[in-house]
């Protein structure tokens, strides 16, 4: 299967967005009337004019519960990048001492093979 090239990667991504975001706006709309709902006395305006004041106020929460999403998905990036580092320069050196480490012992072991002859 083919890889998808970056320009469709993020055309898929944008779409993914659109459609999520539409269905945000669609769920606060849905919200709004379940609200005047509970509100027979409103006018038809009076209803109209609340359930535009809701799903505003609805769609500027959600719109700061993203950002605050995504800059704490940029810290947490660049929290695990910091560890992955670290933890690969561990590995990378746990490596090269057991190499090394071998290397010596089998050095010893030659040498103390030709020392007995």
């Amino acid at each position: 299967m083919e890889q998808p090239t970056p320009d469709s990667a993020r055309g898929l991504v944008q779409l993914e967005g659109y459609l999520l975001w539409n269905a945000e706006v669609a769920e606060a709309k849905r919200r709004a009337r379940c609200f005047t709902e509970h509100l027979p006395w409103l006018t038809s305006a009076q209803r109209e004019d609340i359930e535009r004041a809701y799903t505003a106020e609805r769609l500027d929460d959600s719109k700061e519960m993203l950002r605050r999403v995504a800059a704490r998905s940029v810290s947490l990036r660049a929290e695990y990048t910091a560890r992955y580092e670290r933890l690969r320069r561990r590995c990378v050196a746990t490596a090269v001492l057991g190499t090394a480490v071998a290397v010596a012992s089998l050095l010893c072991g030659v040498l103390a093979v030709f020392a007995g002859d």
